[in-house]
């Protein structure tokens, strides 16, 4: 059985783990905090004081981290970072979402030392993890893929999807966050412009619930926004650093993005009031 590195234990690496020590395999875990390890180690992981270290014990090494900064760190530290550890057929596996031109650089740096390189970053949040309901969005190799198809998916999928080349797994992850963040930001405008016209939230998503203008998972959100629980799942800092991460490569492909910029300033908002640790159905309070 294939020997697995997790650089990343935080809200989703940690279930990640979780979920791969539930189907036996032998998981080495790295996090910055190394305190936030202690459960998964009682359940059978292996803690590693490095990236470099982690890598050095595995055939599979898989990252979920928050942004390009800490993906470069992990990966490429001239002294501990990862891909100094790399065996030569170990397969890479980033699952954070970054840039998609981070994400070529890495894939390059990587392919260099003769290991193999997938983006597949996930569409899901906690509980989906913790339900294996994620959906992984992969861009690499289709051979490199189906090596890996089961470990995916005892590491929580539900669903696999081959989007394409390098980058591409990447680009469609932030195409998804960026028309979610859309949708949830519109409708927390509509249900506080409803309320205060006398319809209250809760009438407005029990009307708007019926109608085909509303998709799922802005039905969800706006379920969350009406009993006012934002709890974080999606917090709102990692929603404006996607739809910062959007624009960029929108704009590094010369496509504009008028609606996402627009929307993006309504999350910084959001931040500058305090609001960035909580869920991105937050986002609602600076229209109340």
């Amino acid at each position: 059985m294939k020997r697995i590195a997790v650089l990343g234990a935080g809200a989703m690496g940690s279930r990640i783990v979780q979920n791969l020590l539930n189907a036996e395999y032998q998981v080495v875990v790295y996090n910055r905090t190394a305190s936030k390890v202690k459960p998964l180690l009682n359940h059978g992981a292996v803690y590693a004081t490095t990236p470099r270290e982690a890598a050095e014990q595995a055939d599979i090494v898989i990252s979920m981290v928050t942004d390009n900064d800490v993906s470069r760190s992990i990966w490429l530290d001239p002294e501990i970072g990862a891909a100094l550890g790399l065996s030569k057929d170990a397969i890479t596996i980033e699952s954070s979402t970054l840039t998609v031109d981070w994400t070529r650089e890495l894939a390059d740096e990587i392919s260099n030392r003769g290991a193999a390189f997938l983006d597949a970053p996930v569409v899901g949040s906690r509980q989906q993890a913790e339900a294996k309901k994620l959906i992984y969005l992969v861009g690499g190799k289709a051979q490199t893929l189906a090596q890996v198809q089961p470990i995916l998916s005892s590491a929580g999928a539900s669903s696999i999807h081959h989007i394409g080349s390098v980058g591409q797994g990447m680009t469609m992850k932030l195409a998804v966050n960026a028309l979610f963040g859309i949708q949830v930001a519109a409708l927390a405008e509509i249900i506080a412009m409803l309320d205060k016209n006398g319809i209250t939230s809760k009438k407005a998503m029990e009307y708007l619930s019926e109608l085909p203008v509303i998709s799922p998972a802005a039905k969800g959100a706006g379920s969350l926004m009406v009993i006012n629980n934002h709890a974080p799942m999606f917090p709102i800092d990692l929603v404006e650093k996607d739809f910062r991460y959007f624009i960029q490569t929108a704009q590094a492909f010369g496509a504009s993005a008028p609606a996402s910029t627009a929307i993006h300033h309504i999350y910084q908002q959001a931040m500058a009031l305090g609001y960035s640790n909580e869920n991105i159905t937050g986002v609602v309070q600076i229209f109340i």
